[in-house]
């Protein structure tokens, strides 16, 4: 009986649930304060993005997720800032500060979409204290070639602030954004 046991654990180990992959790179208490901030604002209720800035770049760190049903929808890798690499460091740091070139933490406001230098992009309005200058900034999201599409070792090409996807994630983000009568907050977070 106890190898029974045994091997079903084991089982389960190796073969996580959809929730359970969810929680290495969203963490649910994450999930779930977006989900309490959003509640009778006027945003999307359905959809939310993140992007968890403690994974290494180079891997999928943003995530399109449906608030309704727990899932992942979209992955793809982002750049942050070149402001915020601390040299000979694996950590980041971030700033609210024009001029920093870092990204910034916090809960964003996906407003509306302009052709600018580097094509379509989207305004980013900073709903927290940390992010708070976005908009004076010019944070937005866009697209730009150097970002892969695929994980690999290598750190992804850096921004100055911007969260930057490749122009086939980028695509794909678009249909959501542009599909949604209601902004989707952005998240980012350490």
């Amino acid at each position: 009986m106890k190898s029974l046991l045994f091997t079903f654990l084991f089982l389960i180990s190796c073969n996580p649930t959809k929730a359970q992959e969810n929680t290495d790179v969203l963490p649910k208490e994450k999930i779930l304060e977006l989900k309490n901030y959003i509640k009778d604002k006027d945003y999307n209720q359905d959809l939310a993005v993140f992007i968890n800035f403690k994974i290494h770049s180079g891997k999928y760190r943003y995530f399109v997720y449906d608030l309704k049903n727990d899932k992942i929808v979209q992955k793809a890798i982002v750049s942050h800032g070149s402001g915020s690499v601390i040299k000979n460091s694996n950590r980041l740091k971030f700033s609210n500060i024009e001029g920093s070139y870092q990204s910034s933490l916090g809960k964003y406001e996906i407003r509306e979409s302009y052709s600018g230098q580097f094509g379509k992009a989207y305004r980013l309005k900073g709903l927290d204290s940390t992010n708070s200058n976005a908009m004076q900034r010019a944070i937005v999201l866009h697209s730009f070639g150097c970002v892969p599409d695929q994980e690999s070792q290598n750190l992804a090409c850096l921004s100055l602030g911007c969260p930057m996807l490749s122009t086939k994630a980028f695509k794909e983000t678009v249909k959501i954004l542009d599909q949604s009568k209601k902004s989707i907050v952005l998240y980012t977070f350490y």
